[in-house]
């Protein structure tokens, strides 16, 4: 390997995003431990992009982040990486009826916030909802779909454009200072550099252990998602695209894929990173919620998954270094929203790295978001 100005770790959606924005300034390296790229939670998503909801930090990254995606795919000549979608919000019991009040009064004002509808209106918007299902209901209109592996792969396509390197099946093996840089093993080579993104995903703090790094206190999540068949599909029709369905309190939700119906339980269940697999039991409580309110007769599903969401305590991204240790950065806990967000924090992260002004049109102080904030 040569000994490129940056090497970032991680070749899912963070890392090939802020590698492919390094490399309009620097000589880039993008490591990635398994035979291909985006194989875990990148590839695992439910690819969304929902304006208005998330942590104040998260939602501004995600209203950045809907111009950018149609720039992205002109420059990087991919399709359209947004198909428009609409989110319904939607309670079915006190707790959702509050979750529901409180989501609406925080986000009152700000641009794309979710609208307050009726739950008549609800149904009539999605047939599959059954009637008297939902007490209170919400709209995000400005959502979409993502097209995640065109995004992906445009910005590999332009790292690569850009002079960058990728190796696959090389994964990370040691990490140490060496003088005013840093010497990474990696798929049996060695590569000095002058400075390491940790975009690892659920690894990025068993990256920082082998760099003497301290640690993030980031914990990756296991996220349940299934397939289900739906005996009646034409419930999943109507004259404009099915809106996704989410509980206001995280509790579920669906969406229809062809004659099927994507659904999830809304689980957070706190694993060590590794190849996550779905729960059985966690199976069965997506189609259990999602029948509730649904009436469909969901019975079975043709397939499951699961991702990992990664986080820190205060559940916003990590973009930066510890100051006692230069030239190792992380971009890292984006949680579930690294693809939606990925075209204004890949473009922030690299301000930061480089020592550039964070781009205007992104509202966020990135100091909120340095690792010493923790």
């Amino acid at each position: 390997m040569n000994s490129p100005d940056v090497v970032v770790i991680g070749g899912g959606i963070a890392g090939a995003s802020v590698a492919r924005e390094l490399a309009a300034s620097r000589s880039v390296l993008l490591l990635e431990s398994e035979p291909e790229l985006a194989r875990h939670s990148t590839a695992r998503s439910a690819a969304t992009y929902i304006p208005g909801h998330g942590t104040d930090v998260m939602r501004a990254l995600i209203v950045a982040s809907g111009p950018r995606f149609a720039a992205l795919a002109e420059e990087l000549d991919a399709p359209p990486l947004l198909l428009p979608r609409e989110v319904l919000w939607v309670a079915v019991d006190d707790a959702g009826e509050r979750s529901l009040a409180a989501m609406l009064a925080e986000r009152a004002g700000e641009p794309f916030a979710p609208v307050q509808i009726s739950a008549e209106e609800a149904e009539r918007r999605c047939r599959a909802i059954a009637p008297g299902a939902v007490r209170a209901a919400a709209s995000t209109e400005s959502a979409a779909d993502v097209d995640t592996d065109a995004l992906h792969q445009a910005y590999v396509r332009g790292l690569r454009a850009r002079g960058g390197t990728v190796r696959t099946s090389a994964p990370t093996t040691s990490v140490t200072r060496r003088g005013d840089g840093w010497r990474v093993e990696a798929g049996g080579e060695t590569v000095d550099t002058a400075l390491v993104v940790d975009a690892a995903g659920a690894w990025a703090d068993v990256v920082a252990g082998m760099a003497a790094v301290p640690r993030i206190g980031l914990v990756p999540h296991r996220r349940t998602i299934a397939m289900a068949r739906v005996p009646d599909p034409a419930r999943l029709r109507g004259p404009v695209r099915s809106p996704m369905v989410c509980e206001a309190s995280d509790t579920f939700y669906f969406k229809a894929e062809a004659d099927d119906l994507l659904l999830s339980p809304g689980d957070e269940t706190p694993v060590e990173p590794g190849d996550a697999r779905p729960d059985e039991l966690d199976v069965a409580l997506g189609l259990e919620r999602v029948e509730a309110v649904t009436k469909l007769g969901l019975r079975s599903v043709r397939t499951s998954w699961a991702g990992l969401r990664s986080f820190v305590p205060d559940r916003r991204p990590v973009v930066g270094e510890w100051p006692e240790h230069p030239g190792f950065a992380f971009v890292a806990g984006q949680g579930g929203s690294g693809i939606e967000t990925a075209p204004a924090l890949s473009a922030l992260a690299a301000a930061v790295l480089t020592g550039e002004p964070v781009p205007a049109d992104i509202a966020v102080d990135a100091a909120t978001l340095a690792p010493t904030r923790l």
